[in-house]
């Protein structure tokens, strides 16, 4: 009764223990599940993002910083540069956000109807296209105070009429009763649409713009620049149908409950309209005109997966503009090269690094616990440059270890240099250092309650194995005596 006493005491043990692991195993699973969820996390939050670290501007040194890079390339010598008649204007590759050409990118300047793209984008963005928008009696007073020889669609009072078909108008019409349409749909008055304009706009990164119409008017307060504009348009490019709308040859406005007939619209702008003009790798854009603005264009292009937006302000000519806007895109295409960059071919570099940093820490009491690389997405720069190859480093010369510190954090570049010398940083690693753990004897004795008892039912189960292997031989021998009696009379009883 003892033996099976001792034995049922050893099984709860062991059952609570097997569970106490499961239990332990289940919430190792739990927490690393969650340190992975992170780290994918920040992974994907990176990947896209430029390793912008504003510590490593510094326009002295030798190496051309990720801030840098957005106007670095308008210090180079060019040759063959096309004349631009506009006053001013902008080169820009929307994959890396690099300035290639401009002048006077960044002086305000009326954009004219260019406004809509900003007004077009937002709608796209927060109104569904099937939505319908009736034409509410302030809405009439507003188109009606718009000046008789600005384009407009004929919108009337308690027209009802869908986001689809303004958006058409205000994109190959220039309708600017359209746009005002959206505009106060979208923001209850113009003037409190314009706030949400300029919102956006500095959402975007524009800094230099102030939108005080929906449309264009020729506020002398409705301004922006020529690089601002390119921010919105690669906005509307990138993230909504806006390249498809303003592309489109022409569109057919159905009857509505105030105007019997349908209403073609064709496409104003002659980058789609006519063959003189026409871009094969013109991808969307916005024209305008005013009398102080003079013609305003902004268009983005495509080719071979790359992505160029340039804009002309106050040019002097109707048709000029046209020629301005595609000689850039052909120059942007043939003299700048746009690369992405991939952390893998980094790879060794990284390891390379590591493994100095950790040789140099070997007699310290510190080591390297980790480290992080971030990267830009893209780099621009010169064509002939890009074609004498380039190689990858790791830039060590400010780094500084003090052995004294415990905890130190190390940011360095990673930099792309070109054989010509240039040296451009595309990415950073940071290094945590940190003091190592404190000796631990390898198999430490730690007395505790439960070591007390794990002893004695260890001594308990090791008597009680004892006593059933005695217990099991007795058994056995008895068996044997009892065998070799029965063998012994029966011989008897023979005899």
């Amino acid at each position: 009764m003892g033996l099976l006493y001792y034995f049922d005491i050893i099984n709860q043990i062991i059952t609570k223990e097997v569970q106490l692991l499961k239990n332990t195993r289940d919430l190792i699973l739990r927490l690393s599940a969650s340190v992975i969820t992170v780290v994918m996390t920040v992974c994907m939050l990176s990947a896209g993002v430029w390793a912008i670290n504003e510590d490593l501007d510094n326009e002295n040194d030798d190496m051309v910083s990720q801030n840098e890079q957005k106007h670095d390339l308008l210090n180079e010598n060019l040759e063959d540069i096309q004349n631009v008649s506009a006053s001013a204007y902008v080169l820009y590759d929307l994959d890396s956000g690099t300035v290639l050409l401009g002048k006077d990118y960044d002086v305000q300047k009326e954009p004219a109807s260019t406004t809509k793209v900003m007004t077009l984008l937002l709608a796209m963005e927060r109104l569904n296209m099937d939505d319908v928008v009736t034409i509410s009696p302030q809405m009439a007073l507003a188109i009606n105070s718009i000046p008789s020889d600005y384009v407009r669609l004929g919108l009337q009072e308690g027209e009802q009429i869908t986001v689809q078909d303004l958006v058409y108008a205000g994109a190959l019409k220039s309708a600017n009763d359209a746009c005002l349409a959206l505009a106060m749909h979208m923001g209850g008055t113009e003037a409190d649409f314009c706030n949400i304009m300029n919102e956006k706009a500095a959402e975007i990164g524009c800094l230099s713009t102030h939108f005080s119409s929906s449309f264009g008017f020729a506020n002398p307060d409705n301004l922006t620049t020529a690089y601002d504009l390119s921010l919105i348009l690669g906005e509307a490019i990138k993230n909504t149908q806006f390249s498809t709308v303003s592309t489109t040859y022409s569109y057919t406005i159905p009857a509505t409950n105030r105007y019997s007939d349908s209403r073609p619209l064709n496409n104003a702008n002659r980058f789609i309209s006519s063959t003189e003009f026409s871009y094969d790798y013109y991808i969307g854009g916005k024209t305008g005109f005013t009398d102080t603005a003079g013609y305003t264009l902004v268009g983005a292009a495509r080719k071979n997966d790359h992505t160029l937006v340039a804009c002309v302000l106050n040019a002097q000519d109707s048709g000029v503009r046209y020629v301005d806007l595609k000689n850039l895109f052909e120059y942007g295409f043939s003299h700048f090269t746009t690369i992405p960059i991939s952390q893998t071919e980094f790879d060794s570099a990284i390891n390379q690094t590591n493994t100095q940093i950790s040789d140099l820490l070997v007699n310290t009491n510190l080591y390297l616990e980790s480290e992080q690389a971030v990267f830009s997405e893209y780099l621009t720069t010169t064509s002939s440059r890009a074609a004498l190859g380039s190689t990858n480093v790791v830039e060590l010369s400010d780094v500084v270890i003090d052995p004294a510190q415990p905890d130190q954090t190390i940011t360095v570049p990673l930099c792309k240099v070109y054989s010509d010398g240039k040296k451009y940083i595309v990415g950073t690693l940071t290094m945590q250092i940190t003091t190592k753990a404190p000796h631990i004897e390898v198999n430490p004795t730690k007395e505790t309650g439960w070591t007390g008892l794990r002893n004695i039912l260890i001594v308990v189960a090791a008597i009680s194995l004892m006593i059933l292997i005695l217990v099991i031989a007795l058994v056995i021998l008895r068996h044997s005596i009892i065998k070799k009696r029965r063998e012994e009379r029966n011989r008897s009883r023979m005899l």
